[in-house]
């Protein structure tokens, strides 16, 4: 039998912040829970609460529908600096 592995605890850092409600105009903000290719981060990478990556899914598709955040990135499109225009 394989022994289970051992992660680090990871903190919600909205809950810490105390965040209430999120921007969908924010993009800034909103790179920390997306991937290279413009993915939405699951939880257990990101460390967010079900409440706070809940609003998180809703924030980022709602900047999507307003061509904010891209949809994915192909492989075949290569972006050097992905987050470098959502400042």
């Amino acid at each position: 039998m394989s022994e289970k592995r051992k992660y680090k605890k990871r903190f919600c850092k909205y809950c810490e912040a105390k965040v209430d409600f999120m921007d969908y105009k924010d993009a800034g903000t909103l790179r920390f829970s997306l991937s290279e290719r413009y993915k939405i981060m699951p939880r257990r990478l990101t460390g967010n609460c079900k409440r706070h990556q809940d609003m998180i899914t809703i924030v980022i598709k709602r900047a999507r529908a307003a061509a904010l955040v891209p949809y994915t990135v192909t492989r075949k499109t290569v972006v050097s600096a992905p987050f470098e225009n959502l400042r």
